[in-house]
């Protein structure tokens, strides 16, 4: 079993590493494997709703940054962890512009697969920034999975998020419970428990 955690930030051993790695520690000590996946510095594009993913197979159109490499990562993940710095209260553009793409163009990729979201701030803005990453999780059916308090780990340096104590404890916590979470989704195979047949879906328009 596979934990692909998404590090949302331009610096790829800030504060939202320091968290995503704490995680990754409690991961190894449960017996689940880990890899951090940074989304970098380089220019990423936004998704454009031009539609031509829906041409390929689980891919999007532009092959210019990481989003497609972490979607053919994605197809051998059992669970996610995505990391976001705070930019005015809300997740990076970046894990924005990202996670649109990624959720469009491979939906089925991430379905029925557990998903955690934590975010990293100097003070202020984490519970809304949480909060609009989970959005990603409820609409592909995934299971979400919690921790001891709400994700997120405070500081201005790596150093300073390594001194939030209950915000260490709380990735710790949180890796377990993922674990905790894989190991149950595997049981429940071994079991015969099949993953839900979705309806197809119906689409109602408020405005016609």
């Amino acid at each position: 079993m596979k934990v692909l955690l998404v590090n949302g930030s331009s610096r790829e051993y800030g504060c939202t590493y320091t968290a995503l790695d704490q995680i990754a520690k409690t991961l190894e000590m449960e017996g689940i494997e880990s890899e951090i996946f940074t989304i970098g510095n380089k220019p990423l594009r936004d998704c454009t709703a031009c539609g031509a993913c829906r041409k390929l197979e689980l891919a999007c159109v532009f092959h210019d940054d990481a989003v497609n490499e972490f979607i053919q990562k994605a197809k051998e993940a059992d669970g996610f962890i995505f990391g976001t710095p705070v930019y005015y209260a809300h997740p990076s553009g970046r894990i924005l512009s990202f996670l649109d793409r990624a959720f469009y163009a491979a939906k089925p990729v991430f379905a029925h697969k557990p998903g955690a979201a934590i975010a990293s701030a100097r003070r202020a803005g984490t519970t809304s920034s949480v909060d609009v990453l989970n959005k990603y999780f409820t609409i592909a059916e995934m299971p979400v999975v919690s921790s001891s308090y709400w994700n997120m780990v405070h500081g201005n340096t790596p150093q300073e998020v390594q001194q939030d104590l209950e915000g260490m404890q709380t990735m710790r916590n949180l890796g377990s419970n993922m674990a905790w979470i894989l190991k149950c989704i595997e049981a429940g195979k071994e079991k015969g428990i099949h993953i839900p047949q979705t309806e197809k879906k119906v689409a109602t328009n408020f405005i016609r």
